[in-house]
């Protein structure tokens, strides 16, 4: 198989669920384990300080695919139900420059088969709750599952449900079916079959989404014993932790975003995700194995990133939705034509920025308005100008987590409880100690809280007024109106 008569660079975004930003052993992260994902790092570019603003799915993949902050786009926090309703995306404007566009497995955008400028989707979300409906047949809404019943051996009510695992739950075991069978593998092999599919004469942007490391946490047993039987670091807790969430902590639910669980539970909790860490990344080899196969992997660009994190334990805390680096910051490389093997872009990024990446890789104008910049002459080992800070929020326990990252400061605001947190990320990487009330980092503070104040003025919620911040504010997870951020942040 040869290249395409267009000679345009092809694209294949891989784009993982709650992967957390320092689980690649290639960073050093002292229990995971992937070698292929290293490899993809080593022949490309790593971005070291990539951030999701809104780290749930829902914000965090309008961001991925339209290039706009979640003010811009108004998805400050989860909700499900929200039509989407930006223009233009990703792929409609690569579908427009002539790419054909396809995506497999998870999108979770609402309706669930709109297809926000992709030619096709076969889709795979997962547990959707809004979606799983025993009245409604699976078809309308999952690819993966018709797919599964109709499997050798399987019946008529075959579901990735059958362990009695919950989507959101600690609870771990080995998958219980055929390793094939597994959604992961199922993302992969749609792959393929597609690559003999493709109009061989124009270039391509496949959009590989796989619905783990999320919940359930079953990985094929090989890669969730290979953790379960490892003695597995301890998650680091803050000596602020237990103060502020004690009243949250809820150790009866295995679905909790805040509990101190027997270590037992924690310990397999972290080997089902890092096993489906480690399987992420076999079958990421496969299917570069298979680019390789079809004659265009010199010509395509590949993108690893992720949505948002996982707490996993870390501070007592679980799931995402936090400002902290567990939940917030994410994995991102690239490797490509014109990328330099082992650069590293250091610079805050934040999803919103993929989209004009990708467009500026492949010629594509960026359309006006677009929040994101464009990471290319990074990448191109070229300098330009960029953002000084990052403004990410999220709302939970019925409040917003607002935070900003400049330097090498994180601060963070808790708009009920009013609670402030300062952590220097330089010298304190895990969050550890709050800095907030110590005086030698009063000034940091101050002009930490001071990007806040700004981005959040004139918000319908009223969190500022006259200049300072205002608690106890009601918060919606979707906004009436979009708060562009402010040129200094974008």
């Amino acid at each position: 198989m040869t290249d395409s008569k267009d000679s345009r660079p092809n694209i294949v975004l891989i784009c993982v669920d709650q992967w957390r930003g320092d689980c690649l052993s290639s960073l050093g992260h002292p229990d995971v384990q992937t070698p292929y994902l290293d490899r993809l790092a080593g022949m490309g570019a790593q971005m070291s300080r990539t951030y999701s603003a809104a780290p749930t799915c829902v914000p965090a993949r309008m961001s991925l695919m339209t290039g706009m902050s979640p003010q811009s786009h108004r998805r400050v926090g989860y909700q499900d139900g929200v039509t989407f309703d930006m223009a233009p995306t990703l792929p409609q404007c690569l579908k427009e420059a002539g790419y054909q566009t396809q995506a497999i497995g998870k999108m979770h955008y609402w309706p669930e088969r709109t297809r926000i400028g992709f030619d096709d989707v076969q889709l795979h979300d997962g547990y959707l709750h809004v979606s799983r409906d025993r009245t409604r047949d699976v078809a309308w809404y999952d690819d993966y599952l018709p797919w599964l019943r109709d499997q050798e051996g399987a019946n008529a009510v075959e579901d990735y449900i059958d362990s009695g695992l919950e989507c959101n739950s600690i609870v771990a075991r080995p998958w219980d079916k055929a390793e094939r069978l597994h959604p992961t593998n199922w993302v992969v092999s749609e792959a393929i079959r597609w690559m003999y599919r493709r109009d061989p004469d124009c270039p391509f942007f496949l959009y590989l989404s796989f619905h783990r490391p999320h919940a359930p946490l079953d990985p094929p047993a090989w890669a969730f014993e290979q953790y379960d039987s490892a003695e597995l670091t301890d998650p680091p807790v803050g000596d602020w932790a237990d103060e502020l969430m004690e009243d949250e902590h809820r150790a009866w639910d295995p679905t909790a975003l805040a509990a101190v669980y027997h270590p037992r539970s924690v310990h397999r909790a972290r080997a089902g995700y890092f096993g489906h860490m480690t399987h992420i990344d076999t079958q990421v080899s496969r299917f570069l194995q298979a680019l390789f196969e079809f004659g265009v992997d010199s010509n395509t660009y590949v993108v690893f990133i992720s949505d948002h994190g996982d707490m996993m334990g870390d501070h007592h805390l679980w799931r995402k939705g936090y400002p902290y680096e567990g939940s917030a910051h994410v994995p991102f490389l690239v490797r490509g034509p014109g990328i330099p093997a082992g650069a590293r872009v250091d610079q805050l990024t934040e999803l919103r920025d993929l989209m004009p990446t990708l467009l500026d890789l492949t010629g594509v104008p960026v359309p006006e308005g677009v929040d994101g910049r464009s990471l290319a002459p990074f990448l191109r080992g070229q300098d330009a100008s960029w953002r000084t800070y990052i403004h990410g929020e999220h709302t939970l326990f019925g409040q917003s987590l607002q935070w900003i990252v400049y330097e090498h400061f994180k601060y963070v605001w808790y708009s009920s409880w009013g609670t402030e947190q300062l952590f220097d990320l330089a010298d304190d990487p895990h969050e550890l100690h709050n800095l907030a009330s110590d005086p030698h980092y009063e000034s940091a503070l101050k002009k930490a809280r001071g990007y806040l104040i700004a981005e959040l003025e004139g918000r319908e919620e009223g969190f500022v007024d006259e200049g300072d911040l205002v608690t106890g504010r009601p918060v919606h997870a979707v906004l009436t109106q979009p708060h562009p951020p402010l040129d200094e942040g974008r």
